[in-house]
C-alpha cells in the first residue's frame, strides 16, 4: 500500500502543480488513498521531496534537482548511506537490501536518476532487485553502491 501511495505521489507530482499537503492529501484520496495529513507529511519526507518554482510564480513539490547528480554526497547516492545495508549481485541482477519501508524511496530515486544499463528495478518493502543489461554491468553497478554504504 505504502509502495503504491509513494508511486502515486511521484506520478501526480509530475502531471500536476501541487503546492500544498492538503492538496496532494486531496489528489491522494480522489484516487482511493484516505491518508492523514501526517502520513503526507511523511511521505514528502522519505520521497525527498522539495518545494520549487511552479510555471504560475508559486511553488510545487518536485523531486530535487540533484536527484541524478553522482557525487555521493548529493542526490540519490544521499540515501544510500541512511537506507541501505547491503548491496550483492547474481549473474545480471543486483540486489539491494535496505531497511524496513526504505526500498520503495531507494528505488524510485534509482528509478529517476536513469543510471544506464538497467533495464528495469522492482522494490518490495526492504529489498531491490534491479536487472542489468549483462553481467558485468551488474558487478560494476554493484561496486559502485558499495563505495556508498
Amino acid at each position: 500500500m505504502k509502495n503504491e501511495r509513494h508511486n502515486l505521489i511521484l506520478k501526480l507530482i509530475s502531471e500536476y502543480e501541487i503546492d500544498t499537503q492538503e492538496t496532494l492529501q486531496a489528489f491522494l484520496c480522489e484516487r482511493g488513498f484516505t491518508v492523514t495529513q501526517a502520513t503526507v507529511s511523511r511521505d514528502i519526507k522519505e520521497l525527498s521531496l522539495v518545494k520549487a518554482m511552479a510555471s504560475n510564480g508559486g511553488y510545487k513539490y518536485t523531486l530535487p534537482k540533484s536527484i541524478t547528480d553522482k557525487n555521493p554526497k548529493t542526490g540519490v547516492f544521499s540515501l544510500f548511506a541512511d537506507a541501505v545495508v547491503s548491496v550483492d549481485y547474481a549473474l545480471n541482477t543486483v540486489v539491494v537490501k535496505c531497511h524496513v519501508g526504505m526500498a520503495n524511496a531507494v528505488c524510485s530515486k534509482l528509478d529517476t536518476a536513469k543510471l544506464s544499463d538497467i533495464v528495469g528495478t522492482i522494490a518490495g518493502d526492504d529489498t531491490i532487485f534491479i536487472l542489468m543489461r549483462t553481467e558485468s554491468h551488474a558487478r560494476e553497478l554493484c561496486e559502485d553502491l558499495k563505495k556508498l554504504l
